[in-house]
């Protein structure tokens, strides 16, 4: 199977791709709960391992259900080394100047980096299985319930949508310039941290500069095929959920629930 980039979704008839799309957004924010409250090794095992079996079920490609996390490697060693040297500074291994590193940090480290790894891989997960128009449909069902104290929740739900699928093509554009710019000779592989500063920083203008210009041509091309705010609906019918739905729900708030209570 051809690995598509990271974020964007994957056409497939797996048993994750025939949920509904709000069904999928309930389960993820009900594992991600689960996560948040996970404070053992073996409990991130077990998480790895259902997460393993998401994606195998949904057909997707380890490099592409991984790679938002790839992607933030440095982003994960500086919260590990953070946490190491501020955190529990009551019994610290050393003391030299404002860095204090101990094992109550070390182990706080682990903890966020492995839940903020799992959060990562689940969200990539639920993009890559989900289309855009039933992501829109999904957070507008969740979000339907806020029409009563008159919040436009198809406005809102349309918005999250572009900003969530706007993030797979941020990485593209930002790779793409980052070669461009490795072409004509920056060094954005240098061991020193301060020359690989000066290289991250040109790429600041010319990705900002890319997204204004894509959020001007969205914006023109809904206009030109006929999107208008003013036209809202308010009582849109939604299917009901399905067998496989209300199974997927049960075995998440189970899963869930286990790590919660005990």
């Amino acid at each position: 199977m051809k690995q598509l980039p990271v974020g964007l979704y994957q056409p497939g008839s797996s048993v994750i791709h025939r949920l509904d799309g709000s069904a999928k957004l309930l389960c993820l924010f009900i594992l991600l709960a689960g996560v948040v409250h996970t404070a053992s090794l073996p409990g991130y095992g077990i998480w790895a391992a259902f997460t393993v079996c998401l994606i195998r079920l949904a057909h997707i490609p380890p490099g592409t259900a991984f790679g938002s996390a790839a992607r933030l490697k440095w982003f994960f060693g500086v919260i590990l080394l953070m946490n190491l040297c501020f955190y529990g500074p009551e019994h610290p291994w050393m003391r030299w100047w404002i860095f204090c590193p101990s094992y109550e940090g070390l182990i706080q480290g682990i903890h966020v980096v492995a839940r903020v790894f799992l959060l990562l891989v689940l969200s990539n997960v639920l993009m890559v299985s989900t289309a855009p128009l039933a992501m829109t449909d999904a957070m507008e069902r969740l979000l339907s319930p806020l029409r009563l104290i008159g919040v436009p929740t198809d406005l809102a739900a349309m918005i999250l949508s572009v900003a969530v699928q706007f993030i797979p093509t941020f990485f593209e554009e930002t790779d793409n310039i980052r070669k461009a710019q490795t072409a004509r000779g920056a060094r954005f592989d240098s061991p020193k941290l301060w020359e690989k500063a000066k290289a991250v920083l040109p790429l600041l203008v010319p990705v900002f500069l890319a997204a204004f210009q894509r959020a001007d041509e969205l914006s023109l091309a809904m206009e030109a095929r006929g999107y208008r705010t003013d036209r809202r609906v308010w009582k849109k019918k939604y299917p009901p959920y399905q067998a496989a739905d209300w199974l997927a729900l049960l075995l998440c708030a189970a899963l869930a629930a286990a790590f919660i209570i005990i």
